[in-house]
């Protein structure tokens, strides 16, 4: 939809693993039409009412074309997978926009659907009070009541409240009199139309969202699925520890870690198998593909975000356990269910990617990843196969597998490897992560040895950077193609140029 970006009419859903395909097509190629669908899609969720203007996150999907109306529901996985794909915008762009919509989705997750013990529930409903969406509507009249004439005047004309509501009934089209804040100008404008400096205008607004978000905090809150799920805290987990290292924010990865944490005292049974569901003191179910995929692309994040190689070797493990119960020896790719669950007539192989991506999908990334990480040829092989167990499938309806062909871009290459050889501490080894770190490079993996006991841990598990050490006590990268490595270098510049890099963000 060129006009307001999404895929389809209505209902529109974020289908952000799409926006993720798009971008490494983007990148592939240099299609500018691809870069601009992500933009299109992006700007418009974020401006419009499937976005929760007052205290962010976003709804579950749109019931219009326009993203105005959502169903209200609020679900942890969307805001881990859209979060995905503004981080990933904001790498691509270095557009500020991006990153605040970052910080606004884990804003409103640390602060609504984390637990006292750091895990993250699943989702808010879309009706209080017996009515859908209730608690997030606004009169023209409780906005008046709330703010000062200067910051209602300013919030009306911004989010296109009305008097007569600004949406209506969807059965019978009448009018409502409530309103669902949305975005219908740009800042620019307004403030030129007010008379008023940007910055001013910004402030107002800012002020109206928290006096209206204290208003709304009295309101009966719609009900909270406080169940704990593995896959999908570790769909967060992924993003968190992203976050936390493209917008150089360690809050974000000590969130990330402390739900991993979680899941490895909580849900996991004595015998170190994975469990699918905590709640009330409770964690019951044998664990499911994704949640060991999930899980293993949260630590797989956290490993580059922290470079703790207890993370790496948590992925490593996870990932044989995973091959031992779910892998098809004989007809290739992972079975949803484990080998010893309990009455199973059939056991399911998927790889649709719909509102989620399929555990497939993600174990072929993550398959890829930690053998370029370890240099395990065994688990690229996996990857291989999970492609052509359903090259048939994806090459009839490939928008319905875009995660998968997110994997496949990895798998077709160019990719690297990336190791860096430099005390943590120092300022040139940061100012070398950092410039990998303001780059969008989805199919490179970095490891870092710092020497001392950390590089005696890789050693065993990623043998093949045991002799990449220093130049002059410097720090030095070592750039490697599928483990076919160039001459390392401690120039920032030269670097950047064997990854093909250089300068390029887009414009």
């Amino acid at each position: 939809d060129d006009r307001k970006g999404g895929f389809g009419s209505a209902p529109k859903f974020p289908s952000p693993h799409n926006l993720m395909f798009l971008l490494r097509y983007w990148k592939r190629t240099g299609d500018d039409w691809a870069l601009h669908m992500v933009e299109r899609t992006l700007r418009a969720m974020r401006d419009g009412g499937i976005f929760d203007h007052i205290g962010y996150g976003f709804h579950r999907y749109s019931t219009d074309a326009n993203w105005l109306l959502p169903h209200f529901e609020k679900m942890l996985y969307d805001q881990a997978l859209l979060l995905f794909a503004y981080l990933e915008a904001f790498e691509a762009t270095r557009k500020p926009e991006y990153a605040r919509v970052c910080t606004e989705i884990i804003e409103y997750v640390l602060r609504d659907m984390t637990s006292k013990d750091g895990a993250f529930f699943s989702a808010e409903d879309a009706d209080s009070e017996g009515v859908e969406g209730k608690f997030y509507v606004w009169s023209s009249k409780e906005i008046e009541d709330a703010l000062s004439k200067k910051e209602a005047a300013a919030f009306r004309k911004m989010y296109n409240i009305r008097p007569e509501g600004n949406f209506r009934e969807e059965a019978t089209g009448e009018e409502t009199k409530q309103n669902i804040p949305h975005v219908t100008r740009t800042t620019d404008d307004l403030a030129e139309e007010m008379g008023e400096d940007k910055e001013t205008l910004m402030q107002t607004l800012e002020s109206a969202r928290q006096k209206l978000f204290s208003v709304r905090e009295k309101r009966i809150r719609p009900h909270l699925d406080d169940k704990i799920l593995t896959d999908w805290n570790g769909l967060l987990i992924a993003a968190l520890a992203k976050a936390g290292r493209v917008l150089d924010n360690s809050d974000f990865v000590t969130a990330a870690e402390r739900a991993t944490e979680f899941v490895r005292s909580s849900l996991t049974d004595d015998q170190g198998r994975l469990l699918h569901r905590f709640r009330d003191g409770e964690s019951i179910v044998t664990a499911f593909l994704d949640d060991y995929a999930f899980f293993v692309w949260g630590l797989l994040e956290l490993y580059e975000s922290t470079f703790d190689p207890k993370y790496l070797e948590m992925a490593r493990n996870m990932t044989n356990d995973q091959i031992t119960y779910f892998w098809d020896e004989s007809g290739g790719a992972f079975f949803f269910t484990a080998h010893d669950s309990e009455d199973l007539l059939v056991r399911k192989k998927e790889a649709y990617d719909g509102a989620i991506p399929s555990g497939n999908s993600v174990s072929m990334l993550n398959l890829i990843r930690l053998a370029r990480l370890l240099g395990d040829n065994e688990l690229e092989s996996k990857a291989g196969i999970i492609g052509e167990t359903f090259s048939s499938e994806v090459s009839r309806m490939q928008t319905a597998y875009s995660f998968m062909l997110v994997a496949l871009d990895y798998a077709l290459g160019p990719s690297h490897e990336i190791v860096i050889a430099g005390e943590a501490s120092s300022d040139y080894t940061m100012e070398m992560l950092r410039s990998l770190r303001e780059r969008f490079l989805p199919s490179t993996v970095v490891l870092l040895r710092p020497g001392g006991d950390v590089s005696k841990q890789l050693n065993s598990l990623a043998p093949f950077s045991k002799f990449m050490d220093t130049i002059n006590d410097e720090a030095t990268a070592h750039v490697c193609t599928n483990h076919n490595c160039k001459l390392p270098t401690n120039n920032i510049k030269q670097m950047l140029e064997l990854l093909g890099e250089e300068e390029t963000v887009a414009e």
